[in-house]
C-alpha cells in the first residue's frame, strides 16, 4: 500500500511544478484524481495501523506486510500518517484554490 500511495504522490510534484511558473486552470482536473486516490489509500493504511481493520484484511502479507509499523515518531506518527497528512493538506489547498478561481469568474 506504501506503493500505492507513492505512485499517486509523486506525480503530483510534476504535475504542481509548472505552475510555480505559469499558472493552469485545468490543474485541479489533473491533481485530484491522484489526491483523493492516494489520501483513500493512506486512510485505510492507518487504519490497518490503529488495528481499526484486522490485519487479516491488509492486501499484502508476504515480504513486506503493510500492517507493520517500522517507524513510530513521539509515539505515533508512522509513514502512513505521513502520507495522510500531506495528501489532506493537498486536498485543504486544492478546495481553496478552486474556491479562489470560481471567485474570479
Amino acid at each position: 500500500m506504501c506503493w500505492y500511495q507513492r505512485i499517486a504522490m509523486y506525480p503530483l510534484v510534476l504535475l504542481f511544478l509548472p505552475s510555480l511558473f505559469k499558472f493552469d486552470k485545468d490543474l485541479l482536473k489533473y491533481t485530484l484524481p491522484l489526491t483523493v486516490i492516494g489520501w483513500f489509500w493512506a486512510f485505510y493504511h492507518n487504519l490497518l495501523h490503529w488495528d481499526i481493520i484486522p490485519k487479516s484484511a491488509a492486501p499484502c502479507v508476504r515480504g513486506v506486510p503493510c500492517s507493520t509499523v517500522y517507524i513510530r515518531w513521539g509515539g505515533f506518527i508512522t509513514i502512513p500518517l505521513l502520507s495522510l497528512i500531506a495528501f489532506t493538506i493537498i486536498l485543504i489547498l486544492s478546495y481553496f484554490l478552486y474556491r479562489g478561481l470560481n471567485r474570479e469568474q
